[in-house]
């Protein structure tokens, strides 16, 4: 995926990076960190005030991994780039549990990884 052309957006307060926005025309697309496309086009106001509220918060929640076998493994995500979206299998914080890592394709894709219900 070419991201060349997306625009950064970063948290005033202490520069973390909340997203991208995509030029369309004379207008922006919000992609979030998980590289989803969260609106329609948008005036620049419109889409930073999106990111903004948006926040960060949605890479905390439960997410499903599709495994090979089809099965569907409840894991955590740990990092997110344009790259790869690194992921642990849920341990439900289980010091014990061994540690367990995947990695999904960015952007994200619910046929490989979905939020968990």
């Amino acid at each position: 995926m070419d991201t060349t052309a997306w625009i950064e957006h970063r948290r005033g307060l202490d520069g973390e990076l909340l997203g991208w926005m995509r030029p369309e025309g004379d207008a922006f697309v919000v992609i979030d960190l998980l590289g989803r496309e969260r609106t329609e086009a948008l005036d620049w106001l419109a889409a930073e005030e999106f990111l903004e509220e948006l926040g960060i918060g949605y890479l905390a929640d439960k997410y499903e991994l599709k495994l090979e076998t089809g099965q569907w493994q409840p894991v955590r995500i740990i990092e997110v780039s344009t790259a790869v979206i690194s992921l642990k299998q849920e341990d439900c914080g289980d010091m014990t549990a061994p540690s367990v890592y995947y990695r999904a394709s960015f952007p994200m894709d619910e046929r490989e990884l979905r939020p968990a219900a």
